[in-house]
């Protein structure tokens, strides 16, 4: 949040009130036999597209494992599909995340880092916001020797309206620690998220 004070709660009625007002908007009756359920339909979806407001990514590292055997290489999670919305305009951002951490000392499972995604992209987003948000957060929790994070997107406030471009992505890095201070080690996860050993 930018603001200081508390965000007013909303009613679930006020939140289909506002859904029937833009059917309205666009030309369309709210009243009509197949709209009638809308409201309550995109209230729910609401709550499932943005239930990141609800969530804190810290807490999915807090638990960490260091009966690793000395384990101290680089550890990536490829491809986690994500799913976010653009702040702008509302419309759908689907892409995927590659992350990376050098780890010193502990490891965290590997749901967490997918579950860290999920709960910064199931927010309103920019996607170079949402890219430093995941590398962050595992850096401060996690204290490895560095983390490398790239986002790759399709953004559909680019495709379905404005310029109308399909099949075009956008790629984001963010490169913490001996990932941004070591070619070496940057190098090495970007070929291992390319596939390469």
């Amino acid at each position: 949040m930018t603001s200081s004070s508390p965000t007013p709660a909303v009613t679930r009625e006020q939140a289909e009130e506002a859904v029937r007002t833009l059917l309205r908007w666009a030309g369309e009756d709210p009243g009509r036999e197949g709209l009638l359920d809308t409201p309550r339909r995109v209230a729910e979806a609401y709550g499932d597209w943005f239930s990141g407001y609800r969530e804190d990514p810290r807490e999915y590292l807090a638990r960490t494992f260091e009966e690793v055997a000395g384990y101290d290489e680089m550890i990536v999670l490829r491809d986690i599909e994500y799913e976010s919305h653009c702040e702008h305009h509302m419309a759908p951002i689907i892409g995927r995340v590659h992350v990376g951490y050098l780890p010193a000392g502990k490891v965290v499972g590997i749901s967490k880092l997918a579950r860290v995604v999920d709960a910064y992209a199931r927010r309103f987003q920019v996607q170079e916001k949402m890219t430093a948000q995941i590398a962050h957060t595992i850096q401060d929790v996690l204290q490895p020797q560095g983390v490398g994070v790239v986002v790759v997107g399709a953004h559909e406030c680019m495709t379905t309206r404005g310029v109308h471009k399909r099949g075009v992505s956008m790629v984001t890095s963010c490169m913490l620690g001996s990932f941004r201070e070591d070619a070496r080690t940057r190098s090495e996860f970007l070929r291992f998220i390319e596939g390469r050993r």
